[in-house]
């Protein structure tokens, strides 16, 4: 997980998505506001890198601070705080090493 919040922190666009499948599936409420057309899902890698790109771009102070890490079978959920202090937890399933479907969910 040090390279993935690295990667973040660091706003490396390239190193995030080094840890998805080509066929990954991301469904987040921040997709359907920043990709209106994606309806909150993105699908595909090169979708989820334009969704990703575009987020950045609009939060250039965007960094995240660890809370905790969750392993289950086959899964990880990331407990985090953003920039603007906001609580999110990401659900991600892997397919062997990279990650094939996620889940961005964030505090109410």
């Amino acid at each position: 997980m040090d390279d993935w919040l690295r990667a973040w922190n660091e706003h490396d666009l390239d190193a995030i998505m080094e840890h998805f499948t080509e066929d990954v599936v991301f469904a987040s409420p921040l997709a359907a506001q920043l990709i209106p057309s994606s309806k909150g899902v993105v699908r595909g890698k090169p979708a989820l890198r334009v969704y990703w790109a575009e987020g950045l771009r609009r939060k250039p102070d965007l960094h995240f601070e660890l809370k905790g890490i969750y392993e289950g079978v086959g899964i990880v959920v990331i407990n985090y705080v953003n920039e603007l202090g906001g609580r999110v937890c990401e659900v991600l399933e892997f397919t062997g090493e990279l990650v094939s479907r996620g889940y961005g969910t964030y505090q109410s």
